[in-house]
């Protein structure tokens, strides 16, 4: 087992900024205490401070070409800043943008000039071990062609986006086919949107109250709210968010009494998103039964935990020598992964998964059909 994990970052957003600054707020945790934001400091033998970034890739003209702790904070990135990122060393290189950049961001971003770096080149010699797909949502065509030069570098991937990968036969197959391992689809935060509302819908199925309507209102003032204005990229998401929640029932809702997903932009906000749940249900003797919440969370930090501990459990596959879509770390991480299971059996998964030895991983830890 190496005792560095050697990163790449596809998209330098927000999302991007709060993980790298994360990394080094705990680059000092103790194992033995209690730490805000990490439900693991010691995950398989490794610490956040493993996590070393080794490349870069964004298509921003403003972020290209700086070194990665510089074009973190560059505008239009509006995420608080809750700690200094060393210069690293690593430059952001040109990227690919294919859908990646929509209707909206083409307003506020400007791509560089230049030829798309060679991605295969460049995680070959910085000796990439993960590579975190962080483009904007909506990103099919960039999303797909990334994971080709990912696959053809021999890297780990992790699919923060709700492009459907890890999920799918088809990548299933081709990872498995690498050797290769690969967590998705989807980050679903610490404590956000999607499993405070997977974990309340659960609550009421086994509590004997039938839900019979719910909808999740989210809006925010970052970029991946804006450029998600424009509903045509937003199928993958609204399916991906509405598919966490109605599979904590066994019982199907009507489409129509339930709805699921951004709703709008306000530029106020920055990086904050609010969140607006409603559920109506019947309880005993078919009593109504309403439950309403409101949920506000800077959204990047709340999902950079998560993506440390995917990282790490990624590393970990690569030194066990797993191969396709990691079956228990999904479903814990992200919104859609391979199989769905309740939010206490994914973790209990995730735990084995962490605790087994090389030659020990047993299905679910990885995908047994790849």
């Amino acid at each position: 087992m190496g005792n560095k994990i050697n990163v790449a970052i596809i998209g330098c957003g927000n999302c991007a900024c709060a993980l790298a600054q994360g990394v080094y707020y705990y680059r000092k945790a103790k194992e033995t205490d209690f730490v805000p934001g990490l439900m693991h400091v010691n995950l398989g033998g490794y610490h956040p401070s493993d996590i070393r970034f080794v490349a870069a890739f964004d298509i921003d003209k403003n972020k290209v070409g700086k070194d990665l702790a510089e074009a973190l904070f560059t505008p239009p990135n509006n995420t608080i800043k809750f700690c200094d990122i060393p210069t690293t060393g690593v430059k952001v290189h040109r990227g690919m943008t294919h859908d990646g950049l929509g209707k909206y961001l083409s307003q506020v971003i400007q791509k560089a000039p230049g030829q798309t770096a060679d991605i295969v080149k460049i995680l070959k010699e910085t000796k990439t071990d993960v590579v975190i797909n962080y483009l904007p949502v909506g990103s099919e065509e960039a999303t797909k062609w990334y994971i080709e030069q990912v696959m053809a570098a021999g890297c780990g991937l992790i699919n923060c986006i709700p492009v459907f990968i890890a999920r799918e036969k088809y990548w299933q197959e081709r990872f498995a086919e690498k050797g290769l391992p690969v967590i998705g689809d989807d980050i679903k935060s610490q404590v956000g949107a999607t499993i405070v509302h997977r974990v309340l819908t659960r609550l009421f199925r086994e509590r004997g109250v039938r839900l019979e309507r719910t909808y999740q209102l989210n809006f925010g003032g970052d970029m991946d709210f804006f450029n998600m204005l424009e509903r045509e990229r937003l199928m993958s998401k609204k399916i991906s968010k509405t598919d966490a929640v109605t599979s904590q029932l066994d019982y199907k809702l009507d489409p129509e009494n339930i709805h699921v997903g951004p709703s709008d932009y306000v530029p106020w906000l920055g990086g904050r998103k609010f969140c607006h749940i409603r559920m109506e249900g019947r309880a005993f003797g078919d009593v109504p039964l309403n439950l309403e919440l409101k949920l506000e969370v800077w959204d990047s930090p709340n999902s950079a935990g998560v993506v440390i501990d995917a990282v790490r459990c990624c590393k970990l596959a690569l030194d066990r020598g797993l191969k396709g879509a990691l079956v228990g770390p999904s479903s814990y991480f992200m919104k859609s992964p391979p199989v769905q299971y309740t939010d206490d059996e994914a973790r209990c998964l995730t735990e084995e998964f962490i605790a087994q030895q090389p030659g020990e991983e047993k299905p679910p830890a990885s995908n047994p059909e790849a």
